[in-house]
Order: C-alpha cells, then structure tokens, then sequence
C-alpha cells in the first residue's frame, strides 16, 4: 500500500492543491481526472518521486517498484529496440553476472580463511538466494510478447531505436516498465501515440497481469474498460470515487446538484443574518445578538461549488460549395519505399457526406494514403479528388505549420469569417485558452497548446472534404466533445485517422483496414467492426 499524505504544492503565491491524502491499494486502477491545469500531472510526478511537494510525503514501501511513463520521453540511441526493452530485466541480468564473476573468484583464490573471501562467500549466498527465488522466466520471450503486443513486428526487434518516430520509441519504455511488473504503474497519457489494437492489447494487460495503476488519459472508453476507481482533481482539493469513469460522472453531477442545494441555503442564511445585522446595528437592545451575528457569519466557511464548464457552445463549419458526388476515388494504387511494399492494387471510393475511418497497425499505411490522396507523394495508379473539392487536413505534425510570429487569437481571427468573430473568445476557451493567454505568441506554446490551436482554426475554415489525421492526441475530454459534435454536424465528406474508439463512435459508418499490405473496405460502423473481428477478446491480439 502507497500512502499520500497532505500533499501540497504552492508556486509564485498560487496554491495548485492542498491537503491531498489518499491510498494506493495493490488491486487499485485509479483514474486521475480532473481539467487541464488542474494539477494531475504534478501529483503523478510527485508520486513517481521525479519532483517535489511543497509539503506532504508519498510513504512507499520498501522494494516497492513505481514505474512512470510521462508524455513525452525518448529511449537511448545507439541501440536495437530488443536490446532497450530488455533493460527492464537488466537488474536480473546484473545479479546473473556477479553471481558469476564471484564463483569464478572463489574457483581461483585460495586464501579460503581471510574475510575477503568470507564477504564473497556471503555475497554469493545472498545474490542466490534472491536470483533463485525470482520466477522461471523466459525473458526473451516475455520482451518478444510484449513488443509485439504494443505493435512493433519480428523485424523491427533488430533495428536501432533512432530509426523509430517518438511514438513508436515512447512504446519501447512503455514495453520496458510493463516487463518489470511493478507493484504501481503511472501512466500520463499512455494512448497517444499507440494504434487500436495496440490501445486493446494495453488494457488487457493492465486489467489482467498488472497491479496498482494510475492513469491520466483523455481517451474514454481506455480508461472504463480499465479503471475501477476516480480520483478527480478540482480546485484545490480531491474527490475519492470508488468507481470507474462513467459512473463517476454521474456521481459527481449528484455531488454538484447537492453542493449548490447547500450553496443556495447557506446564501438564504447569510443574507437572513446580514438582514437582521443591518436593521438592528446601533440599536442598544440588540447589540449582543448583532455581535453574535457578526462573529458567526466571519467564521462561517463558505461553500464552494466546483467550477465545472456548463457553457453551451456549438461550433459548426461555415458553409461552403457543394462538391462533387465523389470527392476521394482511388484506384489500384501502389506504394513502395525500396523493397518495403506499404500497400499494392488498393481501391476506393468515397461519396460526398460519407464519414469514414481508417484503421490498422502503425506503418500499415493509413497516414499514406492521406498523402496519396493529398497528392503529396508520388503512387503507382489514380488517386483523384472529385469535382469543386475544398479540403481541410489536419496532420499529426499540425502544430509546427503554424505562424509563430501571430498571437492565439490572431491566429484564429485570420479565417473566422462572420458573425463567428464575436465568438472568438468564448471558442478559445473551451479549447483551454482563456483570459490574458490569448494574447501569447503562438512561438512560446507547448505543443499540445499548438495542436489545440491548430484545431481550432481548421474548424472555422470553410471545406467540404476534412481529412483528420489522430487529431485528438492532445484535446482533453471537453475539447473533444466540442470537435466531435462539430464533425457530426459537419455536412461535407470526413476522413478520419483515429485511435480513440469513443471519438469513433457514432462518427464513422464505414471503416477502410490497412492490412498485410492491402486496404479492404468494411461497409459497417467501427463498433462492428471491432465486434466482427473479436478484437476486443485480445485472444486475436495475444501474439
């Protein structure tokens, strides 16, 4: 058990929480919720030990592992993607070769009554005693699972980790601290950069083969299928839910709908007390009862309601032409680079107001075809966008394309078109922009804020075909539900590259599956396709 005790964290005279105390059972699957700024990832890293509470302890026990995937990390260079996963075992194999340095020193020393060779004597017993007693484990083939499990193929294993995106090397550590089995496992983030199948094979680990996990992650049906308990940050403070995310929620409306009952009452009674105070002050017959009065009302503590965006804004592409009855058509397309064939003879057509998906494995070839459709890169056959065809693409490098010398609402009044530009600044703030930081320059924003940005502009430009490469990766809950309803009411033709199964939902009515080289082209929503394909049992997946 990992207990938190009255954690605070206090910077330039601004208190992000306090008083924050709450344990960590070994069977636990926590949720941390909460907005953005809310204070999530500074507690994670706080428990991870990777940075400092102003006040309060995380008591760990002793041998206890905590392992701690951040958003953003990179593997070392200069070597193979089997090698660096293999360092999870690398303290076993670290016991392994002392054991055997020592022996050879025994084999050949002969001084067998000096303490030197009784340390060694000792040593030896020691390292045996723990090496024997850890499991008979086949560590090859447990990294050979694990790699494959989080998507990497047989080929890849051999091939250096500099070779590989960031993504694919953030699943290279997420492969190592799975291996360890830690006693907890802090996750921020973990399902950006991975692909559906990947997202499912994850959670049956998590469900099945780890112990505590903790995870912030914006991805809705991740963190139901795998959480059995929320802790929600919000203003200051926490609130301990011993259930998963959608019955958390409801929860938490039942809380809010109780705190302003509370709030609305204890404001009657203030203002009754205020009443009395005023009509009666200076009246000598009632001065105790208006100094009592006062005395209670000073130390009163006020109810607090949490601050929960209620706001109902709606955002709807402008209008545009109408394009043609077939916006995307591809025929027996190809594409190679070098001997890596990525896909050969795909074909596709894509009628105007159709929503559809691509899926399939990292490098199978969705993000391709994009460029192919795009004209963006050279393929053997067609690929052909239809008559009077606008199209919006956001790509997963979206971020860098934008002009870092304009402010955030600059960027943004640039193409707002309408009466939309008196909305700007309600549209910023329900993507996470709000007050004074919409005059920064977009040069000194993370690259989560960029992307947001970036979103946000593509939804005020005017198009009639939006191709959508995993533009949820940095968008917290809200921000999606903005974007998705957005999407439904979007009346032109949608490509969308997306691992995000609750984003999917209710979006695509047709799936294209980049697979083996080929694309095959399924006539049905995400959720049969997952269905269909059992892939939600993992058993497909268990490689």
């Amino acid at each position: 058990m990992i207990s938190v005790d009255n954690l605070a964290v206090e910077f330039s005279g601004h208190t992000l929480f306090s008083d924050v105390s709450f344990t960590i059972n070994a069977d636990d699957k926590i949720a941390l919720m909460g907005k953005n700024g809310a204070g999530k990832s500074t507690m994670m890293k706080i428990i991870a030990g990777v940075q400092n509470a102003t006040r309060g302890h995380v008591r760990t026990p002793k041998d206890a592992i905590i392992a701690y995937l951040p958003q953003h990390l990179l593997t070392e260079d200069h070597t193979t993607v089997f090698e660096e996963a293999s360092k999870a075992f690398s303290h076993v194999f670290e016991m392994r070769d002392e054991m055997e340095d020592l022996n050879k020193q025994l084999e050949t020393r002969t001084d067998y009554e000096s303490d030197d060779y009784m340390k060694i004597i000792e040593r030896v017993s020691d390292l045996g005693e723990k090496y024997y007693a850890l499991e008979d484990v086949n560590y090859d083939a447990e990294v050979e699972k694990a790699l494959k499990g989080l998507g990497f193929k047989q080929d890849d294993f051999a091939r250096q980790t500099n070779e590989f995106s960031g993504g694919w090397r953030m699943r290279i550590e997420l492969a190592k601290i799975l291996l360890q089995k830690p006693d907890l496992i802090l996750l921020d983030e973990p399902t950006n950069h991975i692909d559906i199948e990947s997202v499912i094979w994850l959670e049956d680990f998590l469900v099945n083969k780890a112990n505590a996990v903790v995870v912030i992650s914006h991805d809705r049906a991740f963190i139901d299928n795998i959480t059995n308990r929320t802790i929600e940050v919000t203003m200051g403070r926490i609130y301990d839910y011993k259930a998963k995310y959608s019955h958390y929620l409801q929860l938490r409306e039942d809380r809010r709908a109780h705190q302003i009952k509370a709030y609305e009452e204890q404001q009657k009674f203030i203002a009754d007390n205020q009443a009395f105070i005023d009509r009666f002050k200076g009246t000598y017959s009632k001065t105790n009862q208006v100094s009592s009065r006062e005395r209670m009302l000073e130390k009163l503590e006020i109810i607090e309601v949490d601050d929960i965006d209620t706001s109902a804004l709606k955002l709807r592409f402008p209008p545009t032409q109408r394009s043609g009855d077939y916006p995307v058509t591809v025929k027996e397309v190809s594409k190679s680079y070098g001997e890596h064939v990525v896909f050969k003879n795909a074909n596709m057509s894509i009628a105007r107001g159709e929503k559809v998906c691509f899926v399939g494995r990292n490098g199978e070839g969705k993000s391709t075809m994009i460029k192919a459709i795009l004209g963006d890169i050279d393929v053997e056959g067609t690929c052909s966008l239809g008559h009077n065809v606008k199209v919006g693409y956001f790509a997963q490098n979206q971020a860098a394309l934008l002009d870092e010398n304009l402010t955030i609402f600059q960027t943004v009044d640039e193409v707002a078109k309408g009466d939309v530009r008196t909305q700007i600044k309600n549209i910023l703030g329900r993507f996470m922009f709000k007050g004074d930081e919409i005059d920064k320059k977009v040069s000194v924003l993370s690259g989560g804020e960029k992307t947001r940005l970036a979103m946000v502009k593509l939804l005020l430009e005017p198009v009639n075909l939006l191709i959508l490469d995993e533009p949820t990766n940095h968008l917290d809950l809200k921000s999606k539900d903005v974007l998705k309803e957005a999407l439904q009411n979007f009346d032109g033709t949608l490509i969308l590259v997306s691992h995000d199964r609750d984003f999917l939902q209710g979006l695509a009515k047709k799936v294209f599956e980049f697979k083996d080289q080929r694309v095959i082209e399924h006539f049905e929503t995400i959720d049969a396709y997952l269905e269909r394909n059992k892939i939600e049992s993992i058993k497909a997946l268990d490689l």
